[in-house]
């Protein structure tokens, strides 16, 4: 979670407190149609849905607050709540000791890392997840196990409210916990907003509300407001039933930004496997992780003040640096005029540097600004020897505006982390393939498979790039002079993709007009939520 002001002590605990207005929306819904309910706060901070509780004048037959810094626990015991319990323990051990069921279970769970869990709570979080038939995962946040704790926790007919990161919606680490929410309830209602919520935290936060009853049906709907003002507003019976069917495959639950005949457009292609995927022509990897980007990439000036030219190798480091479809030798040399990071420096072993004063000369300037230090540097043999040197014959760009890019390297250009580098598998006309990308559906697919940032950046890590479906179709190598040039003069992706998709999904695939209208409605609507996302 990206803090805008200083991090305080609540902060760096991982506690946020809950908005008044969402908290009272959120005990307005869960309370809505339950009889004297057992009510359980998993995290209850300083006693915000309490608060509302007791202030409101809900009826309830017991409430058990959990929190485990101690100071926050005894303000919720300093409210002096009828039939109130406040226990200062941890979570994850109640979860697993306590034999006790809820019928509604609300709150806003802590977001921390689980390198940031001691070790009694890795392994509590561990069973948890164990007790849910799930694999627990060392990249996961403590809101994703507080989230399955709370569900375990539930009776046959309850409700769970969160107070969640967007991340629930899209990272991978959460994609157990999407499948396991879709079978386990039956109706999934998701509030997102349009503007940031918490006023100290660039963090965009969903309302994840859940329920379960004794049908078969497992029913999806999401609603996306301005900002909490219009939770006072929001009528409860909009989420009285859910319309859209759950998908239980490896979709990102951003899928239901989408109306059902959009949802029901892309898993028919999934489904009957109508166009085929990026992994079944190229795999992606990583670019190179140097350890310091600043000290091994650098412009043409420190590459011609320690003569390190036997050692400076062409670099494409960052996405503006890329104008095209194509890059191009001429493409680098401008960059490199332009005095932008062009060179990666690929150091030998320092016994191999006996002739290269300029090199060890930097080489020495780098360990005086602790540069060898940085973990990267440190854990390898000679810290100036970068791993995995590998140009590669093609480019994805890693975080994207508009839209992601894949480039043809054309000019053999190494490249850092910043972008994921392609390798064409055999018999696939790299051409051919790269052409084929710039389509509607394809660009849907991205803002799928991909996650959105603040600022309304979408990044795609490697597995992700590869689950991107392709229309390949070896007529598709015409379309990249067009292609090239239209990107090049920076022409209206519309414009570009009108003619595109004629050949490529149209002619090549068998698309239906309205299927291409479709498909391009359905990027435009996914690319300008994000977008417009990243406006003040």
């Amino acid at each position: 979670m990206q803090l805008i002001k200083e991090a305080t002590k609540e902060k760096l605990r991982g506690g946020f407190y809950t908005p008044p207005t969402i908290a009272k929306f959120i005990l307005k819904w869960a309370f809505n149609g339950s009889n004297s309910p057992d009510v359980l706060e998993p995290s209850s901070g300083d006693g915000v849905f309490i608060k509302g509780i007791q202030k409101d004048r809900y009826k309830y037959k017991s409430i058990t607050a959990i929190e485990f810094d101690e100071i926050e626990a005894e303000k919720c015991n300093n409210l002096q709540v009828e039939s109130c319990q406040v226990l200062n323990q941890d979570f994850h051990e109640f979860c697993i000791s306590t034999k006790k069921k809820f019928d509604l279970i609300i709150g806003n769970p802590p977001y921390i890392r689980y390198q940031y869990f001691n070790r009694k709570q890795q392994e509590f979080a561990a069973t948890i997840f164990e007790k849910a038939d799930l694999k627990y995962s060392k990249l996961t946040n403590a809101w994703v196990s507080f989230v399955v704790g709370s569900s375990l926790l539930l009776k046959d007919n309850g409700k769970i409210a969160f107070v969640l990161p967007a991340e629930i919606l899209q990272v991978s680490y959460a994609q157990p916990l999407r499948e396991y929410l879709a079978k386990f309830y039956n109706k999934i209602n998701i509030i997102s907003f349009e503007k940031l919520v918490f006023p100290d935290i660039q963090q965009e936060v969903v309302l994840l509300l859940c329920e379960k009853n004794d049908s078969t049906s497992h029913m999806i709907e999401h609603l996306e407001l301005k900002d909490a003002e219009e939770l006072n507003k929001l009528d409860l019976n909009k989420l009285k039933s859910p319309q859209k069917k759950i998908d239980f495959k490896s979709n990102k639950w951003t899928f239901y930004f989408l109306e059902q005949k959009e949802i029901d457009f892309l898993e028919s292609i999934q489904k009957n496997k109508l166009v085929p995927k990026f992994s079944d022509f190229a795999k992606a990897e990583v670019g190179i992780t140097t350890g310091s980007n600043p000290f091994f990439t650098v412009p043409l000036s420190i590459v011609k003040f320690y003569r390190l030219e036997k050692y400076a190798r062409p670099l494409v480091g960052r996405s503006v640096q890329v104008p095209s479809a194509i890059f191009t030798e001429e493409d680098w040399i401008k960059n490199r005029n332009a005095e932008a990071r062009t060179h990666f420096l690929s150091f030998p072993k320092m016994s191999e540097l006996n002739g290269s004063k300029g090199a060890r000369e930097y080489i020495a300037w780098g360990e005086e600004n602790d540069i060898h230090k940085g973990y990267k540097c440190r854990i390898r043999d000679e810290w100036q020897i970068v791993p995995s040197q590998r140009i590669s014959q093609a480019l994805f760009i890693r975080r994207n505006n508009k839209y992601p890019k894949l480039i043809i390297n054309k000019a053999n250009a190494f490249t850092t982390d910043t972008m994921h580098r392609v390798s064409i598998k055999k018999d696939i006309d790299i051409e051919a393939l790269t052409a084929s990308y710039y389509n509607s559906l394809s660009f849907a697919f991205a803002e799928i498979c991909g996650r959105s940032h603040g600022g309304g950046v979408l990044e795609l890590m490697p597995n992700e790039v590869e689950r991107i479906l392709i229309p390949y179709h070896e007529n598709n190598k015409e379309l990249l002079p067009i292609i090239d040039k239209m990107i090049r003069r920076k022409e209206d992706i519309s414009k570009l993709l009108k003619i595109t998709n004629d050949k490529i999904l149209n002619d090549n695939f068998g698309f239906s007009t309205k299927d291409i209208s479709l498909a391009d409605n359905i990027w435009k609507k996914l690319s300008s939520r994000r977008l417009n996302r990243g406006k003040k």
